[in-house]
C-alpha cells in the first residue's frame, strides 16, 4: 500500500486564523549529481465545488513525475505515469477505495477550519503534502506539511516525531495529534519509514528508465545595459532530470548575487528549463560567465557573456555605402555642372541668332 487514509487533525472548537499552503522541503543534502529519489502525495479539499476545482483530489509523484490522481469528479484513482500500469487492477482499486475514505475526512477538515475562523462562505482550500526519500547514501527521510487558504500551519517533525504548530492558532490540533492517546506522529513514522519507502523501490523500478534519463542543458545568455547598470540572463533549457546548479560568476571566481530566478519549469518534451538573471556594474577588464552543473555533464558549463560586437559584414557594407553615396553625389553634381554649361551655350545661340534676324530685318 503507496497511500494512507490521512486522519483530521482538528478539534471542533473555535479559534484560528489562515492555514498554509504546502512547501515541500528538500531534505537530503541534494547535489545536482544526486541519485536520490522521492515519493509524495498532494491533497486538496476547497469548500466551493462550483468554483472550477474538484471538492477533493490527490497528486502522487515520483520526483518530478506525477504517477497518478484522484478527483471526488471522477471517483476514481488512476494512473498518469505509463509506466504504473504495470501495477495490477486490484492495486488501483484499493487506492481508489483509499481515497474516498480520505475525501470524507477533507470535507471535514475545511468546514471545522471554517469554523474556527467564523468563515460561513466563500472560497476556501486545505491542503496536505507528506512522502518519502531515499537518498543516495542510502539514508531516507519524512515529511508531512499541513495548510490552509495559502499559509503554513503545522508540520511534522520527523526528529521527535511530533507534530509542530506554526502559528499560535495551531495550538489545539497539535494537542490532540501529540496526545498519548492520539499519537499520531509515531502513525506517520511507521508509513514514511516502513510503507512509503517501500512503495518509492517499486515505483523507481518501474520508471527508471524514465527517471533516470539524462538529457544535457542548452545555454543561452544574453545581457542589456541601461543606465550603467548591465542585467544578465542566462537561460537552460532542455534538460533532465529537475535538479540543476545556475548561476552568474565575475571572472570566472566570484558569485554574483542573483537579481531574478524562475522556478524550474517542465517543457512538453519531459525536460526541464530555468532562467537566472544578475545586475552588475561593468567595469574595465571584468568578464561574466553563466556556471550550469547539472547530473548529465561530466563538468560543469562555464558560458561568458560577450558584449554584442557588429558583425564582419557591417564595416564593408558601411564603407560601400559611403562610396556609393560620394560616386551619386559626384555624378549628380556633373551632370548639374553639364546642364548649367549647356544652358549657357544655349542663350548665347538664341541671342546670336536674334540679331542675325534684326540685321535680316534692317536689310
Amino acid at each position: 500500500m503507496s497511500r494512507r487514509i490521512l486522519r483530521t487533525l482538528f478539534l471542533p472548537s473555535s479559534g484560528y486564523n489562515n492555514i498554509s499552503s504546502l512547501i515541500l522541503l528538500l531534505l537530503c543534502s541534494s547535489t545536482v549529481n544526486s541519485d536520490s529519489h522521492s515519493l509524495r502525495y498532494y491533497y486538496t479539499g476547497v469548500s466551493a465545488p462550483g468554483s472550477g476545482l474538484p471538492e477533493f483530489s490527490i497528486s502522487g509523484y515520483v520526483d518530478d513525475r506525477q504517477i497518478d490522481k484522484y478527483s471526488s469528479d471522477s471517483r476514481k484513482n488512476i494512473p498518469v505515469a505509463q509506466w504504473m500500469n504495470k501495477k495490477d487492477p486490484e492495486y488501483w482499486e484499493r487506492e481508489t477505495k483509499i481515497a474516498k475514505q480520505t475525501e470524507r475526512w477533507f470535507r471535514h477538515d475545511v468546514r471545522t477550519a471554517m469554523s474556527r475562523f467564523n468563515q460561513t462562505g466563500g472560497f476556501h482550500f486545505y491542503q496536505v503534502m507528506y512522502g518519502c526519500e531515499l537518498c543516495d547514501d542510502g539514508s531516507i527521510r519524512g515529511y508531512e506539511q499541513h495548510g490552509y487558504d495559502g499559509r503554513e500551519f503545522l508540520s511534522l517533525d520527523t526528529k521527535t516525531w511530533t507534530y509542530i504548530p506554526t502559528m499560535a492558532e495551531a495550538q489545539i490540533s497539535t494537542q490532540r495529534s501529540n496526545s498519548p492517546g492520539v499519537q499520531a506522529g509515531e502513525k506517520s513514522k511507521h508509513y514514511l519509514e516502513n510503507e512509503c519507502i517501500q512503495a518509492l523501490k517499486e515505483y523507481v523500478e518501474f520508471g527508471r528508465e524514465d527517471l533516470e534519463r539524462r538529457v544535457r542543458p542548452q545555454v543561452k545568455v544574453s545581457g542589456q545595459e541601461r543606465d550603467g547598470i548591465l542585467t544578465l540572463h542566462c537561460q537552460a533549457y532542455g534538460f533532465h532530470p529537475k535538479p540543476v546548479d545556475v548561476k552568474w560568476m565575475k571572472n570566472e571566481e566570484d558569485d554574483l548575487p542573483t537579481y531574478q530566478r524562475t522556478n524550474t519549469l517542465p517543457n512538453p518534451d519531459g525536460t526541464n528549463q530555468i532562467r537566472v538573471s544578475a545586475e552588475v556594474i561593468p567595469k574595465e577588464g571584468d568578464s561574466y560567465s553563466c556556471y550550469v552543473d547539472h547530473s548529465s555533464l561530466e563538468e560543469p558549463l562555464l558560458v561568458r557573456w560577450e558584449p554584442t560586437k557588429p558583425s564582419s559584414w557591417v564595416i564593408p557594407v558601411a564603407v560601400a555605402v559611403v562610396v556609393i553615396a560620394l560616386l551619386v553625389a559626384g555624378v549628380g553634381g556633373y551632370f548639374l555642372y553639364r546642364k548649367k554649361k549647356d544652358g549657357y551655350k544655349t542663350t548665347g545661340t538664341s541671342d546670336t541668332s536674334s540679331d542675325q534676324s534684326s540685321i535680316a530685318a534692317k536689310a
